[in-house]
């Protein structure tokens, strides 16, 4: 998440860098040590099935397991093994973010139109049939992952949902995980990680059928599984490491807005976070309050390197250079602490969500509290593709229906093109058609 050299040289002399990130170039390489991995991984898989991904869950996670599927009353007994305030705040996400779906689903709505006389055409939204989803379960278990992808699938009409969880150090799953899955609709769920996950998911080993569509994030390994198994299953999108950034005037609290960094950073070493703001005494008193709140923090070995390396502070010369540094960055995730943060809203084009005001912060999103997606877009993505909702498990299919008496208005054109392309075949559709009305 960095500027473009382009966008800095049109804004000379209207910014100030504050601080720069440590390194350069973007933060997340893809290692070819991954990639050949990832290949030979799916490579055997596909060749050898079961037995291969047995071999892999064993040799990774440790698994001793005979089945890799959980059967429904070991997946509905994972709530009675949480504290009550657990099981209660995740029965609360899954609903929160059950409630938002359903309204993005009731505001797709098929159609049926007719453009001319005789000329019937329409869409309508159909679900993927098949959906296989990656609940990350390793050092930071994102017990939300399920509210995400699972429950929003369901809501969008999906019938078969299958979901793929590591297992934990002692065998089995991570309970809050698997409850999360649960209560978000999940049909089937196995125990299962990595990149043998999402090979058994894509080639049909677990059930006998391959699915339609691989979602939920994951590793570097698992996320370039999903990029080599992309075109043979869909996915959801290929996110790198978590981003945040803020655009703050003088009137923002400088506590919260690097608290509101450092919780992004918090995700891995790897994860940008940036600050652009009009008020330079801000820019140094949120520089001054990271350096403060880090020694707090039981995750600094992770919060500080990302900030180190990954952090910036840009003072912007007004609110109009604020935004283009801001759409030029298109972050994954956006905070505004301004005195008019509706302005910024319509101004700004290029993120995966935005958080308006200081009492919106990123971390409701993530624990599924807000409601919202938290499967978005990295590493400038934001310019192209939205995040991960309803929508994109339903596809819209096209329909039409022509009449005997508007044939020759359509055949009659398509004639004249199809011979100027010489395409004979094309144009045989049409004029035989136009014969048979005589």
């Amino acid at each position: 998440m960095q500027f473009t050299p382009s966008l800095l040289q049109s804004l000379a002399g209207r910014f100030q860098v504050v601080k720069a990130p440590a390194r350069s170039g973007p933060p997340a390489q893809r290692d070819p040590q991954v990639i050949a991995t990832v290949s030979r991984m799916l490579s055997e898989i596909e060749a050898g099935g079961l037995d291969v991904v047995a071999r892999y869950a064993r040799e990774l996670d440790h698994y001793t397991g005979r089945d890799f599927e959980l059967d429904p009353a070991t997946i509905a007994a994972t709530g009675d093994q949480l504290k009550p305030e657990l099981r209660e705040a995740i029965e609360l996400g899954a609903e929160r973010t059950r409630r938002f779906a359903e309204q993005t689903r009731a505001h797709l709505s098929d159609f049926e139109t007719e453009l001319v006389p005789g000329l019937v055409v329409g869409q309508r939204y159909v679900p993927i049939q098949r959906v296989g989803a990656y609940l990350p379960a390793g050092r930071f278990p994102l017990t939300a992952s399920a509210f995400m992808t699972v429950n929003v699938a369901k809501v969008a009409g999906v019938p078969t949902v299958l979901a793929c969880t590591p297992p934990q150090p002692e065998g089995g799953p991570n309970p809050a995980v698997l409850y999360a899955a649960h209560v978000s609709g999940v049909d089937r769920a196995f125990l299962l990680g990595g990149v043998q996950a999402l090979a058994a998911m894509a080639f049909g080993l677990l059930d006998g059928e391959p699915v339609d569509m691989i979602v939920g994030a994951g590793n570097a390994y698992v996320a370039e599984a999903k990029r080599q198994l992309f075109g043979r299953t869909a996915i959801d999108l290929l996110a790198g490491p978590s981003e945040v950034a803020v655009i703050a005037d003088g009137t923002a609290d400088p506590v919260l807005v690097a608290a509101d960094l450092l919780g992004q950073a918090e995700h891995g070493p790897d994860s940008p976070a940036a600050l652009v703001t009009t008020d330079p005494a801000l820019a140094e008193a949120v520089a001054r309050e990271v350096e403060r709140q880090l020694p707090l923090l039981s995750t600094r070995d992770i919060c500080g390197p990302a900030w180190r390396d990954h952090g910036s502070i840009t003072l912007a010369a007004d609110r109009e250079t604020a935004v283009r540094l801001m759409d030029d960055l298109a972050p994954e995730h956006l905070e505004l602490q301004t005195a008019d943060d509706d302005w910024y809203h319509q101004q700004l084009h290029n993120y995966g969500s935005v958080f308006l005001g200081r009492w919106s912060t990123v971390a409701y999103s993530d624990k599924g509290m807000a409601g919202t997606n938290h499967v978005l877009p990295t590493a400038g993505g934001a310019k192209h593709t939205a995040g991960l909702s309803v929508s994109r498990f339903l596809k819209p299919l096209t329909y039409q229906r022509i009449s005997q008496a508007t044939t020759p208005a359509l055949a009659d054109a398509v004639d004249v093109i199809s011979e100027s392309e010489g395409m004979s075949a094309h144009r045989a559709t049409a004029t035989l058609r136009t014969a048979r009305l005589v």
